[in-house]
């Protein structure tokens, strides 16, 4: 039995359209996990004055976004926060939430309107690195 062409283009069209949706499918997941992760993040209490001055690095990733930092607390405060790594994904960058836990001395500070997820990824980078995570 020989095919025709016709019926060869709409068979590798039919294919065509089947992994499209298998990988919409997959994507769409992975922004639910994604986004399931961020709401998820909870954050514990650290007392800056109790950490001893140093540097330290954190890193938090959820999927599509993911920090790394690096802290410097001295005499029991933050002095600096090093954003080494930010993949902020198609949101705003967040860099200005940094500011905000160096200022207020505290790492459960505002997000940065846009940035909710990146804001939220930057505090955790922060809090595991002062954590030792």
């Amino acid at each position: 039995m020989k095919l025709s062409r016709k019926r060869i283009l709409l068979l590798l069209a039919v294919l065509l359209f089947l992994a499209g949706l298998i990988l919409a499918a997959v994507y769409l997941k992975s922004v639910a996990d994604y986004k399931k992760a961020v709401k998820e993040t909870t954050f514990h209490d650290v007392d800056i004055r109790e950490v001893p001055d140093g540097d330290y690095v954190g890193e938090y990733d959820v999927d599509f976004v993911y920090a790394k930092v690096q802290v410097t607390v001295r005499n029991g405060a933050i002095t600096a926060i090093d954003i080494r790594e930010h993949k902020n994904g198609r949101g705003k960058p967040a860099e200005l939430v940094a500011d905000r836990m160096i200022q207020e001395q505290k790492i459960d500070v505002d997000t940065v309107s846009g940035a909710t997820s990146s804001s939220i990824v930057i505090k955790k980078a922060v809090e595991n690195a002062l954590r030792g995570r």
